[in-house]
């Protein structure tokens, strides 16, 4: 039983489970952490000598000021600018809440007669260890090449297509699948005509809830997945005693799992499926226990009833036999039972406030205020609707947010990174089997990560990384009889590095070596040496694969990567197999630049840094085509009719810096056309990608045509490629993918701040809709942590925290002063701080066709200011 006593210094108020707050409409523990301290004040005050007296007044005055805190809880919680909320329960998975701790999460339903939390846990995999590698293919990749070289790029298709089959192979497999758990369902009785009805999410805090009154009686539940305890809590009250009867019982979708009803508690059971060639060997249990406050359980073989109860806290415990990528020695069972018995020691207030701390000291690090209309009372699902036809700069902000606030709960360290859907699927055949795509879609859930300052949580990926460069080891030496590591377009929990999806959609090896730029990236943000030291040997290993695997090409004996393609596009009839495509050539000159760069940073392997410039040398500069733009392949192939959803060779303008402004304008220009020439609407990953882009356009008011296409409303087909946003801020392939929501985050982040081009730059792209605003706590490379406020478009204010210190150049669209005792100064010449060195590229290649560039750019102002590490600079406008 979970007592009803709340302390306070050694002291406690013992209250019968029906107190004076319970009989106002309050559930136990709501507001005791807000008016405690008044209560005891108040005991103080007028304790004369009659200790029964003083608790009396104390529990009137608690209960009356909970009473009239409660009248207006709604109003409150709904213009929050942190909470979603809604007036109706979800009726699909779309419109259902996400929590989660890293390596547990749900999806909340929020029914008045039924709640539903769909649960995951992030190791529940399809499938066993093993890498995917099919033996003997490099004679054929050989000949592909030759046939590439030759012209003959259908017939190299077709080889490519015959030796990497579109089902997977009888002796591979092309990934395994991210399952759910199944269902925990807790049914009200006599809760059909429910009134007053309200559900949220409150991203400040990490609680999702619901509330409704059924014939004068008020119920809530509270939902959180605990970030300290490991477990998922459930807490059931009411306003008045002995009104909670319900039963909760497990569902899941595996074919293999057994329910049985012990002690009180649900434990299932289940083994995940097998696919392909792949046995299903990730055993998990859940585990769920209620504590009740009054009245009592029961149990039946399959479900148990609580009847006449006043409170409960229900525990849900989650645990698998994965240990890591090849192994899966550990005890389902006792996994699960030790996050049980452990969270079983703390009451609910505890463990909800222990959450809250942890969740917040990473949440609170940001904020961002862009204004408020009327919209933002409005349900959350509605403000979605109307958001292209009333303005509601607030609902941006959300949206920023809670991107943030799923990269909270999704990627903890020492949990796996987030996959194709986060954490969180209902099915067992999901759409791209929710597992890594890495030609695109997992390095964008980890762009936010540095900028909007949650620097911890990119560890997860860090930590797959280092698997990859270990089991790619094996694909370099197999398929190209290659030194170093690398991994195709798909990964998944067993590290497998092979081509997924066939010879077409898989026959692209550079996903690893992009994947790689994240630890780089995360260096140049951090100045971290210790850490660089540590993944030295994965950056070299990247490069060293394109030491031997780089091919001449026949017409300007250029080093290429062949066969390969960009990304999932054609540039004949099913035809996309190709040698020396720009995002390849940008990636290659990436990674070899990062790990020179490294060597020099830790001041080792000189020869081999030596063998990568003279490697750099004979890459391919990027290309200017017929029609102006950025040239997606070697030859200029480009039609100004592709709409396709992959901008592959834009990825030396983002996330890369080979294209910019100031450097190389007609690489700049050109990008624009790739960009103006494909449109905008698309996928939603894909519109986000475009946010960052435009954003590094400096066009603010382009930019935020991405973002009003993405917060449209989604459609309710699964398939497709529209775009768009689910009521729940979930982004829209369709079907959802978590992608979309970490790109808006970090294009958002990337009209207020950038860094990437040698200097701090100060609201490069703002729109002129968000004329008035403030940002706080966002990172740039060297360390930097930066607050700005703008009015009528122009700085206001700028804060500038150097963390690890060194030079600080800003570039503004205004002029600014020291408002302090520090000296700012112009600038002049490179900045000398090396975590903003930009490497120099080739001279692009221009078509004859295309006219000089004449590129209008707005007038800047640059400053370079020493600083110190710890220590806050302020300026404001002059």
């Amino acid at each position: 039983m979970e007592s009803c006593t709340y302390r306070k210094s050694g002291k406690a108020i013992h209250d019968r489970k029906h107190i004076q707050g319970m009989e106002a409409g309050i559930w136990p523990g709501q507001y005791y952490s807000e008016v405690e301290d008044l209560v005891y004040k108040t005991k103080i005050v007028i304790n004369n000598g009659n200790k029964r007296h003083t608790m009396m007044k104390a529990r009137t005055i608690l209960g009356l000021m909970i009473f009239f805190s409660i009248l207006n809880v709604n109003k409150t919680v709904a213009q929050s600018n942190y909470t979603l909320w809604y007036d109706k329960p979800a009726t699909n998975w779309n419109e259902a809440l996400p929590i989660g701790n890293g390596r547990l999460a749900s999806m909340v339903f929020s029914g008045a007669t039924e709640e539903r939390l769909q649960l995951n846990e992030e190791s529940v995999w399809a499938g066993e260890p093993g890498n995917n590698i099919i033996k003997g293919v490099y004679d054929s990749i050989v000949q592909i090449r030759k046939l590439i070289f030759e012209g003959k790029y259908k017939e190299a298709q077709d080889l490519s297509n015959s030796t990497f089959p579109r089902q997977a192979p009888r002796d591979g497999n092309y990934g395994m699948q991210y399952q759910p758990v199944g269902n925990l369902l807790i049914r009200f009785a006599g809760h059909e005509n429910a009134t007053k009805y309200y559900r949220d999410l409150d991203i400040q805090h990490a609680l999702a809830s619901v509330s409704y009154d059924v014939n004068g009686v008020s119920f809530k539940r509270e939902m959180f997945a605990s970030l300290t305890d490991g477990v998922i809590i459930v807490r059931l009250t009411a306003s008045k005693p002995e009104s909670i009867n319900c039963v909760l019982s497990l569902n899941t979708p595996h074919k293999v799992s057994q329910l049985k009803v012990k002690n009180d508690e649900l434990i299932l059971t289940g083994t995940t499926s097998s696919v392909d060639n792949k046995q299903g060997r990730v055993n998990f249990e859940t585990q769920v226990l209620p504590k009740v406050q009054g009245g009592k359980v029961s149990m039946t073989d399959t479900s148990l009833i609580l009847t006449g109860v006043d409170a409960a806290t229900v525990y849900i415990s989650i645990g698998t036999n994965f240990k890591n990528y090849h192994d899966i020695s550990r005890n389902a069972s006792a996994v699960t039972s030790g996050y049980l018995a452990n969270a079983l020691t703390k009451n609910y207030e505890t463990l909800k406030s222990a959450h809250i701390k942890k969740y917040s000291s990473y949440f609170e690090r940001v904020s961002l205020d862009l204004g408020t209309t009327a919209q933002s009372k409005k349900p959350t699902n509605v403000r979605v609707v109307e958001f292209n036809s009333n303005p509601d700069p607030q609902l941006t902000a959300l949206y920023f947010q809670f991107g943030r606030y799923l990269l909270i709960s999704g990627s903890q360290p020492g949990t796996a990174p987030t996959t194709l859907q986060g954490k969180w699927n209902d099915k067992l055949n999901p759409a791209w089997d929710s597992k890594y795509t890495i030609n695109i879609n997992t390095e964008m859930n980890y762009w936010p990560a540095e900028p909007t300052n949650l620097s911890e949580l990119h560890q997860p990926l860090f930590d797959m990384i280092k698997d990859l460069s270990v089991t790619g080891k094996e694909s370099a030496t197999e398929m190209y009889h290659a030194r170093g590591w690398n991994a195709h377009h798909n990964t998944d929990q067993w590290r497998i590095t092979g081509p997924v999806d066939g010879g077409f959609y898989g026959m692209w090896p550079m996903g690893g070596a992009w994947l790689t730029q994240h630890l780089w990236y995360h260096y140049l943000y951090t100045g971290d040496k210790d850490f660089l030291k540590d993944v030295y040997p994965v950056l070299k290993g990247a490069a060293m694969f394109f030491v031997d695997v780089l091919q001449e090409e026949p017409t300007h004996k250029w080093l290429v990567v062949s066969p390969s393609m960009s990304p999932e596009n054609t540039y004949e009839k099913s035809v996309g197999i190709t040698a020396g495509g720009t995002m390849d050539n940008q990636i290659v000159f990436d990674v070899l630049s990062n790990a020179i760069h490294a060597a020099n940073t830790l001041q080792t392997d000189n020869e081999f840094a030596d063998t990568l410039r003279t490697v750099i040398k004979r890459l391919p500069p990027m290309q200017v085509g017929q029609y102006g733009q950025l040239q997606e392949w070697l030859k200029d192939w480009d039609r100004k009719d592709d709409k396709h959803r992959h901008i592959s060779h834009l990825y030396g303008l983002f996330p890369g810096n080979q294209i910019s402004p100031y450097r190389n304008p007609q690489l700049f220009n050109a990008a624009r056309q790739s960009l103006v020439y494909r449109g905008d609407k698309s996928t939603g990953w894909s519109m986000g990608w475009k946010v960052n882009w435009w954003a590094r356009l400096l066009d603010g008011n382009r930019a935020y045509k991405l973002i009003s296409d993405q917060l449209s409303p989604a459609p309710a087909e699964t398939t497709g490629q529209n775009g768009g946003t689910y009521p729940n801020l979930f982004d829209a392939h369709p079907p959802f993918q978590i992608d979309g929501n970490f790109g808006c985050v970090s294009g958002i982040s990337e009209m207020l701040l950038q860094s990437q081009d040698g200097a701090i730059h100060v609201l490069p792209a703002l729109p002129d809709v968000w004329p008035n605003g403030n940002v706080k706590g966002l990172v740039t490379r060297g360390g930097f942590v930066v607050d700005i406020s703008w009015k009528d478009g122009k700085i206001n204010t700028l804060k500038v925290i150097s963390k690890i210190g060194g030079n600080c150049r800003l570039r503004l669209y205004d002029e600014i002063v020291a408002d302090g005792k520090f000296k700012l100064n112009k600038a002049s010449g490179e900045n000398q701080n090396p975590l903003f060195e930009v490497e120099s590229i080739k001279q692009p290649l221009i078509s004859d066709k295309v006219a000089p560039v004449d590129l209008k750019l707005r007038k800047t102002y640059e400053y370079d200011l020493v600083t110190e590490p710890g220590k806050t600079y302020l300026f404001k406008a002059l």
